[in-house]
């Protein structure tokens, strides 16, 4: 299987797209990554150490003129909400705490799916749901794109 380097192009960059990449959440963060060319060739793409691709990127693969876009695929996860915003707070620090990848916005939480956690949550008084939905955790305070 060849291997092709591939660069993220600056936001804001206007290219033609020659394919999409649907990637969960790990995938998003790995550097060595899978991909079937337009001719059906499964191919590996080999990113920059660090980098953390976000939906909407795109990446450029100069040795084959491609031009890929990525996308949040779907995966399970755990949506966590409450009844009042400090519960919520109040599991996000606890999750923090475990250094758990976390979604976070002004309503719910989410995390990847596992028993234990989601056990402890209900035991908080939050509501955990399962779900298929794009994942995006924060990336780290220190981390630029």
């Amino acid at each position: 299987m060849a291997t092709y380097a591939a660069v993220l192009l600056e936001r804001g960059t206007s290219a033609p797209v020659t394919g999409t990449l649907a990637l969960t959440a790990e995938e998003r963060r790995k550097r060595l990554l899978s991909w079937q060319d337009p001719q059906g060739e499964q191919v590996y793409l080999e990113l920059p150490r660090g980098l953390h691709l976000q939906d909407e990127d795109l990446l450029h693969v100069p040795a084959r003129h491609w031009v890929l876009q990525v996308t949040a695929r779907p995966e399970p996860v755990l949506t966590v909400t409450a009844c009042h915003p400090l519960l919520l707070l109040r599991a996000a620090y606890h999750l923090g705490n475990r250094h758990v990848p976390l979604q976070l916005s002004e309503q719910w939480l989410r995390l990847a799916p596992d028993p234990v956690l989601a056990d402890m949550l209900r035991e908080m008084g939050l509501s955990v749901i399962e779900e298929t939905a794009p994942f995006y955790p924060e990336t780290g305070a220190y981390h630029h794109h």
